[in-house]
């Protein structure tokens, strides 16, 4: 299969998708700059809805929204300091989505879950049925981790895992991480003009997770081109394809479902799994992360 032909199949073919925003495309410089970021994501998830897409969100940025609104220049490393930033911006950071979304008359449904949510059977099937319904009822469900309460999630970090999460429960047929960076490279794009950035990924091999050790993180971010490899990981061996990608392009889902060259493409593993299996496999790594936290 051609690369051309795989964006059109996995990504132009996708009926749901998992949306991941990080937060350095959620905390810019001015609040004017994030707005204009929202309002061109809410347009964009206004056309995919109307052509017959649904779309679940997983959003990064309470913890950042909560450091512009107090003045903080840097992410604090104690934990009752985030839970603290979390609880400040998560409200801010729902009222920018909602402002963004009304204006194509659609609401937004906040869902925050914790690893707990997921590694209980009973816990996450009320989670997966309940994304299940909002969607159904025409909202857009922005899902993001617990941190106000949950100290087990921010000490794991991100969101990146929680998106591959989300992937699963919701039955997703791909997931897009949107990121500051055009997607994964051959060496650090920042420092070496040489780099060059690889369209589409076979499988995630050894090889692929030492390059994402090259790639740079953010200021207000917590997770780095790690994390999102290892979230590519985790949902293309379940069954679902994987697209990082630069979320400053503010047509950039509408691009990459249509089958341009932006991104990195990371192709499923083989067939999707049953709802089962990828229940299992939830169940399994959040139980080990816990553990090895």
């Amino acid at each position: 299969m051609t690369d051309p032909a795989a964006r059109r199949k996995f990504l132009g073919g996708a009926k749901r998708l998992v949306v991941k925003l990080g937060s350095s495309l959620l905390a810019p410089a001015s609040r004017a700059e994030r707005r204009a970021r929202l309002r061109a994501l809410a347009e964009q998830i206004a056309a995919l809805r109307r052509g017959g897409r649904d779309v679940v969100l997983v959003s990064s940025g309470a913890i950042a929204s909560g450091m512009r609104l107090l003045g903080v220049k840097r992410r604090p490393a104690g934990v009752v300091a985030q839970q603290a930033l979390a609880g400040i911006g998560q409200p801010e950071l729902m009222r920018a989505y909602a402002e963004a979304f009304a204006r194509h008359r659609m609401p937004v449904a906040q869902v925050l879950v914790t690893r707990d949510d997921l590694r209980d059977p009973r816990r996450r099937r009320n989670a997966r049925r309940a994304l299940g319904e909002l969607l159904r009822l025409g909202t857009v469900p922005v899902v993001n981790e617990n941190d106000t309460v949950a100290v087990e999630e921010i000490r794991m970090g991100d969101n990146d895992l929680l998106s591959a999460y989300v992937t699963l429960l919701s039955d997703a047929d791909a997931l897009i991480l949107l990121t500051d960076v055009d997607g994964l490279y051959d060496g650090h794009p920042r420092r070496s003009p040489s780099a060059a950035r690889l369209g589409v990924v076979r499988a995630v091999s050894p090889a692929v997770r030492r390059l994402a050790g090259r790639a740079p993180g953010s200021e207000v971010g917590s997770g780095g081109m790690r994390t999102k490899i290892e979230a590519a990981g985790l949902a293309t061996r379940a069954g679902h394809a994987v697209l990082i990608a630069r979320g400053n392009d503010r047509r950039v889902l509408l691009r990459a479902l249509a089958g341009e060259d932006l991104g990195t493409l990371f192709l499923p593993a083989g067939r999707r799994l049953s709802r089962r299996e990828r229940g299992k496999i939830v169940q399994l790594q959040s139980r080990t992360r816990r553990t090895s936290s």
